[in-house]
């Protein structure tokens, strides 16, 4: 059994969240999205490419790493559709990380920047790979971390739902550990404050409210440039599977 709580939060600069997140637990499925357009266009590409995805896995009938690649491919369609269809939404575009239980394991894939994390066993993992100019760039070209914060490109997507007929994602699968815990966040808290924030948030002893509440308000004391949302999942007890690494199906 997983429990869950998901918060959002517009940050400290900007009136109007583009951030989405959707927990569905009838269905085992949790998602955040992070859109981007400008005016409304960035929330209605968000929220119907989560939308979408939950429609899509829902309407399957089966539960499988390749029902969720259709998913994200399906909202990626839909997206590019309505910007299509309206001149207002044209440009429109989101990142979405998506995380399903089937059977023992997490079902995890993104597009984008929004992460997932893995805190287990007093260590945190980041699960999923930016799909960002730094990330798949940056680095490879040996530019030093401390260049790469101010660097022009530093907020640049390589990868995003509803931008081009084709799409990358990476998805993985992680066994359902008692005890652990899995955060989904867009690049507003993950950009914001460092890793050894998030595991000392992770690692008390409050409740998945309260934590959420604590990555949020910790992004917004670092200034809270952009939306925050953060989605904790907890195995309960009755989840007991040997420790393992995160696998990787596909890219």
């Amino acid at each position: 059994m997983l429990e869950v709580f998901g918060l959002s939060d517009p940050g400290s600069v900007r009136s109007n969240n583009e951030d989405y997140y959707l927990l569905a637990p009838s269905l085992d499925l949790y998602l955040v999205a992070d859109g981007m357009g400008g005016a409304q266009a960035g929330e209605h590409a968000s929220r119907l490419a989560g939308d979408t995805v939950a429609e899509y896995v829902w309407k399957s009938g089966e539960r499988s790493g390749e029902v969720l690649l259709k998913a994200l491919a399906e909202a990626n369609r839909k997206v590019l559709s309505a910007a299509d269809n309206d001149p207002q939404l044209h440009g429109m575009g989101t990142t979405l990380t998506a995380a399903w239980r089937v059977g023992e394991e997490l079902l995890l894939a993104n597009v984008g920047d929004s992460r997932a994390y893995l805190y287990q066993d007093g260590q945190l993992h980041i699960i999923t790979e930016d799909q960002t100019w730094v990330n798949e760039v940056g680095r490879k070209l040996g530019i030093g971390d401390d260049q790469l914060k101010i660097h022009p490109m530093r907020h640049v997507l390589t990868m995003a739902i509803g931008v081009s007929d084709t799409l990358r994602i990476h998805s993985y699968a992680v066994p359902l550990i008692e005890g652990a815990q899995f955060l989904l966040c867009s690049d507003g808290l993950h950009g914001v404050i460092d890793s050894q924030t998030i595991l000392e948030i992770l690692a008390g002893d409050g409740t998945l409210e309260s934590k959420c509440q604590d990555l949020v308000e910790a992004a917004k004391r670092a200034g809270g440039p952009d939306n925050i949302t953060a989605v904790i999942l907890t195995v309960q007890p009755d989840e007991q599977l040997p420790s393992s690494e995160p696998s990787q199906l596909s890219s």
